[in-house]
């Protein structure tokens, strides 16, 4: 049953479990150590002993995707056909544009972008393989422009491999855990080196991305998902529908609806627990309901807004558009009544790969800006220099500088 409280009760709520981060940091440290050093035997052998990988070569031959491709029913390459039109529409909108200007007399500014040359997409393939989180990482790369785009995912899956191939991504890597992201991060001889490494994965997955960032980029640190739904009135059957879709993720995963409706908290209460009496991921919903989540009850619409830009929420669900102007901290929004967050999850566009454990204070989702160098641009001409030279020569003397300052002084002939 899930809890209904008070929003005086609400700050041991939101006080997020750890992730255990630490632990498992521990835990992977020696293996990333063994990759960096032994490469692609460390690989073979985290391989096996983990994931049951019995070859000798964890690259997956591309014979072998297209042969998944063959097996994909015709509704679930419908289905890809038209999340990844929709997704690769959403990351053509965020391009950033190349420009250039005349800022001011002889003074001309503009910005260049430019690909990463390698990413690698790491897609969990677990208590549920994700073909649609291959989509989310590997189209927005696709629309950048990125040249070599390669995909990690410990489990031979034919809708992951086959989805691979519906996109034309050849390199695919059957491995995972903290060594998949080593051997990206340091690259081997069989797995080239990336410039970035995005995707979810579990707490080894999180922990090896942390301790390796700076050495590899990487999209973010994720934590147990999580859902915060606001609403003053609606269908608690839907309500507690998307509570639930959010739950059976993991056992760890949090949803909480804000209500100002003590009927409406009653009602969503009473229609989790005969949802979930007949839900197929019970086992994992159960838990996630009976320990990180509840129906909360606020005073107002506003406090609910001030409530989740404190929680910074990696889904948040808001009942109109009004709302939007309150909102300050959010991974993803979803608007009204017909925008569940499983439409996010998989077709409407946005991408579903998004900061936890209150990461979206800082940022938003992965997006193609993730993929690509905005690289600035500057073109002076001799007056351009002339008037910007008093401004920069005293700036650079002040620095202690003097090279600084005789370098644009020996332009104007004054050395």
């Amino acid at each position: 049953m899930i809890r209904i409280l008070e929003s005086k009760e609400i700050g041991r709520l939101l006080a997020r479990r750890g992730a255990r981060l630490a632990e498992a940091e521990a835990v992977v440290r020696p293996i990333l150590e063994a990759v960096r050093k032994r490469g692609d035997a460390a690989l073979l052998e985290y391989a096996r002993r983990f994931d049951g990988f019995t070859g000798k070569n964890v690259r997956v031959p591309e014979k072998e995707l297209r042969a998944a491709r063959g097996k994909l029913a015709p509704d679930f390459r419908a289905a890809v056909r038209t999340a990844a039109a929709n997704i690769r529409a959403y990351a053509g909108r965020q391009m950033p544009r190349e420009w250039t200007r005349e800022m001011r007399a002889g003074v001309w500014l503009g910005q260049i972008v430019r690909p990463l040359d390698t990413v690698a997409a790491y897609i969990p393939a677990g208590r549920y393989p994700l073909p649609s989180t291959l989509m989310m990482t590997v189209i927005p790369a696709q629309v950048a422009g990125v040249p070599n785009i390669c995909v990690a995912t410990p489990k031979p899956v034919a809708e992951i491999f086959g989805t691979a191939a519906l996109l034309g991504v050849g390199a695919v890597f059957q491995m995972g855990g903290a060594q998949a992201i080593a051997a990206f991060a340091f690259g081997t001889r069989t797995v080239p080196r990336a410039d970035r490494i995005v995707g979810p994965g579990n707490i080894y997955v999180a922990a090896a991305k942390k301790l390796l960032a700076g050495e590899v980029g990487i999209d973010f640190v994720a934590g147990p998902t999580e859902i915060l739904i606001i609403a003053a009135e609606g269908d608690p059957r839907s309500l507690a529908a998307d509570l639930l879709a959010q739950a059976e993720h993991d056992v760890d995963a949090s949803a909480v609806l804000l209500t100002t409706s003590r009927r409406l908290a009653a009602a969503v209460a009473k229609e989790v627990a005969r949802q979930l009496a007949v839900l197929p991921t019970a086992a994992v919903a159960g838990r996630s309901i009976a320990k990180n989540s509840a129906v909360v009850l606020v005073r107002s619409l506003d406090e609910a807004v001030e409530v989740a830009n404190r929680f910074a929420p990696e889904h948040l669900s808001i009942p109109d558009r009004k709302l939007l102007a309150g909102v300050r901290h959010a991974g993803s929004v979803f608007v009204g009544t017909y925008s569940p967050e499983a439409a996010g999850d998989y077709a409407s566009g946005p991408n579903h790969v998004l900061p936890t454990s209150g990461a979206a204070r800082q940022r938003g989702g992965l997006a193609v800006t993730d993929y690509v160098k905005v690289i600035s641009v500057q073109e002076l001409t001799e007056a351009g220099l002339r008037r910007l030279a008093p401004a920069i020569t005293t700036l650079a003397r002040a620095e202690g500088l003097e090279a600084h300052a005789r370098s644009v002084e020996a332009r104007m002939g004054r050395q």
